[in-house]
This record gives structure tokens, sequence and C-alpha cells, in this order.
């Protein structure tokens, strides 16, 4: 596909969320899982345990309760561990699921 095609961002996420223990494992793989939640360090601060950065396994939903760092899915967070764009970052998660990532 050419860079201008639509992404389904609906779509590469709801792939994520029902792969959503194996997405979090690759994106936080020094977490755990705390009930329906993953709990990390944030990848881009020095954190040195685990506690304040954490993703709800059910919605997606994500955040470093120590700073501002949060958002409302799992493209989000694949953005924000990779340094990415949401348009790339979906791609990639798209891939990495086998869900085509357009529309």
């Amino acid at each position: 596909m050419t860079g201008s095609a639509r992404i389904d961002f609906g779509r590469v996420n709801a792939a994520a969320l029902r792969n959503a223990d194996a997405v979090v494992r690759g994106l936080l793989p020094d977490g755990r899982r705390d009930g329906a939640e993953w709990v990390a360090r944030n990848p881009r601060r020095p954190d040195r345990r685990l506690g304040s950065f954490k993703v709800n396994l059910v919605t997606g939903k994500w955040g470093d309760f120590a700073r501002d760092d949060r958002g409302g899915d799992l493209v989000s967070l694949a953005a924000f561990v990779a340094n990415l764009g949401q348009r790339e970052a979906a791609i990639r998660l798209a891939e990495s699921l086998g869900v085509n990532p357009y529309t």
C-alpha cells in the first residue's frame, strides 16, 4: 500500500486488544501482569521499579502516574514506546498481528 492509504485504527486496536497480553509483553518485556493490568517501567524515563506505569489489558488505556504520559489504546502505547507517529505504529503493530491496517 502507499503512504497515503487510510489506516483503520479501530481494526488494528481491536486486534491488539484480542492479543493484549502478547502485545504488552512485546512492548514492555520487563513488566508483569497484575489482575487486568500490565505493570511495567516507563521505557522513556529511568524507572528503577515497576509500579507507576500501567496498561489496562481490557481497554488498552495506559498511563504513567508519576508523569503525564498516557494514552487510550494499544496503538498509542506502541507509538509511545517506539517513539513513532500513530500511523507508523499502527502499521507496525498490524503487521506483527497479521492484520491488514488499511481501510
